[in-house]
């Protein structure tokens, strides 16, 4: 029942659906092309198991980081402030947070790409194998973001099956309109470098109330609709 009164449950719940559906176009269509040499009978079905298999192996890895935020004891000391296990996560998942999204901001400004678009080959099971190899590298962003946005295990798992089915059905769709409206996928980026800023200061022992996270990416997201909205009437 808390569920259904809770907005900062459903916030955090809508917020991470939405990123990880934008944030997750890239992982589809490069699993697009590892199957693209399989017969058609059979690209379909190595998709499905393989995304299916990687969204499993992406919820053991979340239960994983949420076992080592419960180690609360301090590790290690470093300029006075004693570190957990818990800080040290927090920390590192979000420097990499950070790193992903000026990495991928400079991407996207610049056009350049560092992704290898070779040709892949094998069987089924072969491909099936690479598609959770390569969603592997994809998934400790996830989740670090999932963290960042919410304490609540229920609410992440939900968020990645409901996010990871919709890509599943409507992933073209999706692609196409992230093309066309490339401001948003700026936008995902940069709450991502929020959410790396915010689980670093957690981690160095300064708590930031999550209300505040919401907002910022409510208000933001509301002045992107009213420019989307602004273009459309413009070209009209």
């Amino acid at each position: 029942m808390e569920f259904f009164t809770d907005y900062a449950l459903w916030m955090s719940f809508l917020s991470l659906t939405a990123l990880e559906i934008v944030l997750g176009i890239d992982n589809v269509v490069f699993i697009a092309l590892l199957v693209a040499h399989l017969p058609e009978k059979q690209r379909e079905k190595a998709r499905v198991i393989g995304i299916g298999l990687a969204l499993l192996m992406r919820v053991m890895m979340l239960f994983g980081i949420v076992w080592i935020i419960g180690l609360t004891a301090p590790w290690i000391v470093l300029f006075g402030h004693a570190l957990s296990g818990k800080d040290i996560l927090l920390l590192a998942g979000g420097v990499f947070l950070l790193y992903k999204a000026t990495d991928s901001i400079h991407d996207e400004v610049t056009g350049d790409t560092k992704a290898n678009l070779k040709a892949f080959s094998g069987g089924v099971v072969s491909t099936i194998v690479q598609i959770i190899l390569i969603d592997l590298v994809f998934s400790f962003d996830s989740v670090m973001t999932a963290v960042g946005i919410t304490e609540h295990i229920l609410v992440i798992v939900a968020a990645m099956t409901i996010a990871m089915i919709v890509m599943l059905v409507f992933s073209g769709m999706i692609a196409r309109f992230i093309s066309t409206h490339p401001t948003l996928k700026m936008l995902a980026l940069s709450f991502l470098m929020m959410i790396g800023v915010f689980l670093v200061a957690e981690g160095a022992g300064f708590h930031v109330p999550k209300g505040y996270l919401y907002f910022g990416m409510a208000f933001a997201l509301g002045i992107e609709v009213l420019n989307m909205l602004a273009r459309r009437k413009r070209k009209k």
